[in-house]
């Protein structure tokens, strides 16, 4: 993987992430290291960016875009990442957009039709739409997991839209789904995919895994004031961080 120092984030030309308004901000003060974890089908760099203490207890890692036309949680991620507050209290992975190719598209799926959700090896299924051809078939899936499999995290939020709830159907710490319920004020309820859920990056990593992946839904159309400061304390909040 690739390593860039927090020093370096300002000036990097190369840090540019090829989705017009997903650039760090000068005042990215949040920043502590960025990591650029594989590519994409189209070849543009995934990041994750480090925010918070990485000497703290629990290791937690927040991903949006996981399908192209669900944006509205990069804002919330952005905001975080380009923020002028330090995090304290949690060592905090982001990464605002996983599905690069398929938000420049705005396209679900990636650059090869394939749903990333769908993708990943724990009970993958050929017989689904956009599954791929094979279990990890995408670069984007392969990066995510070796980037998950490194750093080991205690929690993975995998942010979504557009059912406004979160998802307790593969949820492995009841206190978590609280949490995120009552900071994101959203409420806990099963999400199932028309039957049996094959390939779900939730899926694969509570399987393989000690710690917990649990999906997040927006809502359809939430508000700026919703995603700039609700979405983005209530998610500090609910993984034990807080704004130094």
């Amino acid at each position: 993987m690739k390593l860039i120092a927090a020093g370096s984030l300002i000036s990097a030309g190369c840090l540019a992430l090829a989705v017009p308004g997903l650039m760090p901000s000068a005042a990215a003060d949040a920043v502590r290291e960025v990591r650029t974890i594989g590519h994409t089908v189209n070849g543009r760099d995934i990041q994750a960016f480090r925010l918070g203490d990485a000497k703290a207890e629990r290791t937690v890692v927040l991903i949006g875009v996981m399908h192209g036309t669900e944006r509205a949680p990069a804002r919330t991620l952005r905001t975080l990442r380009d923020g002028r507050r330090s995090v304290v209290g949690v060592n905090l992975w982001v990464i605002p957009v996983l599905n690069l190719d398929g938000a420049a598209s705005e396209r679900r799926s990636n650059a090869r039709r394939v749903d990333l959700n769908r993708n990943f090896p724990q009970n993958w299924s050929r017989s689904v739409t956009g599954a791929g051809r094979s279990a990890a078939s995408e670069p984007e899936t392969r990066a995510l997991m070796r980037f998950l499999d490194r750093i080991d995290p205690d929690v993975v939020v995998s942010l979504h839209q557009p059912f406004g709830v979160v998802d307790t159907s593969v949820s492995k710490d009841p206190d978590l789904a609280r949490a995120l319920s009552r900071e994101l004020q959203l409420p806990r309820r099963d999400v199932d995919c028309g039957g049996p859920c094959h390939g779900t990056l939730t899926g694969w990593f509570n399987t393989t895994h000690d710690g917990e992946a649990i999906t997040v839904e927006f809502g359809r159309s939430p508000s700026r004031t919703y995603l700039k400061q609700t979405a983005v304390r209530g998610l500090l909040a609910a993984v034990g961080g807080r704004f130094a």
